[in-house]
């Protein structure tokens, strides 16, 4: 069984966190023992326990695996803009090696690591560096989230043609209705499977109050080997 995986998104605001939970709260459901890791978070909160992240903190909650808030986001930035500014901007650099010493002490509390990205594939965290180079250095399968809505045709297939190019594998992907409005909503997770590398691990309706529900029954593990 393979033991990590990076979930991606085609964009920013296209249900990265969302997926997360649903597969981590899936995992729970199957006695997996998973562990959720989100190294990079921008958009933070000052709290009496110091910076938090609301995605890290859905991450964490959802984790089947109990870990501590710094085990989840070692990187916690305030400012609700790319990581490589949000790290400039407070005198700090994203250090790869510290995302990996991350993944290996999560590896070794769990059976496998959910590892949720930051915006896009190639969002950078420094003026030359991106986080996908990480990923490519520790060799991840990496999962697509693609946000249902006019246009993600282009970035999704356009994001997976980047992910083969850095010569990773596209292992699944999940569709997140992000707009109910959406029209031939059909069509588009047609095109969707006909065209995306890996298998679709479930679709994800529109819903109020979603970071409150249990979303395991739109997720089908089994389309990754767990």
């Amino acid at each position: 069984m393979t033991n990590a995986f990076f979930l991606t998104g085609t964009d920013t605001e296209v249900g990265k966190t969302v997926s997360s939970r649903a597969i981590l709260q899936a995992a729970s459901q199957r006695n997996i023992k998973m562990a959720g890791y989100k190294p990079v978070a921008s958009g933070s909160d000052d709290t009496p326990d110091g910076l938090r992240n609301s995605d890290a903190l859905f991450i964490q909650e959802a984790s089947p695996v109990e870990l501590t808030y710094e085990e989840v986001n070692p990187y916690t930035f305030k400012e609700p803009v790319s990581p490589h500014l949000a790290a400039e901007r407070e005198g700090k650099c994203i250090d790869f090696d510290v995302l990996s010493d991350g993944l290996a002490k999560l590896k070794a509390k769990s059976d496998v690591v959910l590892v949720e990205g930051a915006g896009g594939w190639r969002v950078p965290v420094t003026h030359t560096d991106y986080l996908s180079s990480w990923v490519k250095r520790e060799k991840l399968p990496v999962i697509l989230v693609v946000g249902v809505k006019l246009g993600c045709l282009s970035h999704a297939m356009l994001t997976a043609e980047a992910i083969k190019a850095d010569g990773l594998e596209l292992v699944g992907w999940v569709a997140n209705r992000v707009n109910p409005g959406t029209e031939n909503y059909a069509e588009i997770i047609k095109m969707l499977e006909l065209n995306l590398p890996g298998k679709k691990l479930g679709e994800i309706p529109y819903m109020p109050g979603i970071n409150r529900r249990d979303l395991s029954t739109y997720i089908q593990l089994d389309a990754i080997g767990l």
